[in-house]
């Protein structure tokens, strides 16, 4: 996988905090795929809407404590992918905890 590549840092050419960041947007993409796949299942046409609106829906068509999760980790990815100069980037360790957590919720939400 990408993101577990990135924090490796083998034959990648980039700052740690760059490393980190990229590895959340990959998680950040691998939930997002996750999640359209589950809702496409059950409801298609659903790709032209929001991420936030998937996220809501999510609730309806998988299980309640998953549908939080995914909604939780998916609002921390977000934080920890854009920049900003005056904020720290996410943490190796952060990104270790969010990346056992998608790997969660992508098999839980396998449709």
């Amino acid at each position: 996988m990408t993101a577990d590549r990135l924090l490796s840092g083998l034959r990648v050419e980039a700052t740690p905090a760059g490393r980190h960041r990229g590895a959340a947007l990959a998680l950040r993409t691998a939930l997002e795929i996750a999640v359209d796949r589950t809702l496409n299942a059950v409801v298609p046409g659903l790709a032209g809407t929001t991420m936030r609106a998937k996220m809501l829906c999510l609730r309806c068509y998988s299980a309640p404590t998953t549908a939080r999760r995914a909604n939780a980790v998916w609002s921390h990815l977000c934080l920890g992918c854009h920049y900003h100069q005056y904020e720290i980037g996410p943490t190796r360790d952060q990104v270790r905890v969010w990346r056992a957590e998608v790997g969660e919720l992508v098999q839980a939400l396998v449709p």
